[in-house]
């Protein structure tokens, strides 16, 4: 039973990271794509790298969530908010 739940939470960890990857894959394809746009149609205002910024931002809490802080959510640190709620429901 510990290792279907452990093979269950490094599942759920690979496939956060293989989202990343989907998500860091597409911002590079658009973002070339946006910046040969804007160098063929409009090549005297440089607009691209807005999106490129702001996407940017995005990709970056992305890569946090799937990297860094996934270790935070594990299943104790959830077990201690339910325990929490139902402290508050008995009251």
């Amino acid at each position: 039973m510990a290792d279907e739940k452990l093979y269950d939470k490094a599942e759920e960890i690979v496939n956060k990271k293989i989202e990343f990857y989907h998500h860091l894959y597409s911002y590079i394809t658009v973002n070339v794509i946006l910046a040969i746009l804007n160098i063929i149609f409009s090549p005297n205002e440089w607009w691209f790298y807005w999106v490129t910024i702001f996407w940017g931002i995005g990709l970056i809490f992305h890569f946090l969530r799937a990297f860094v802080f996934y270790k935070k959510f594990d299943d104790k640190y959830k077990d201690r908010m339910i325990e929490k709620e139902m402290e508050k429901m008995k009251k």
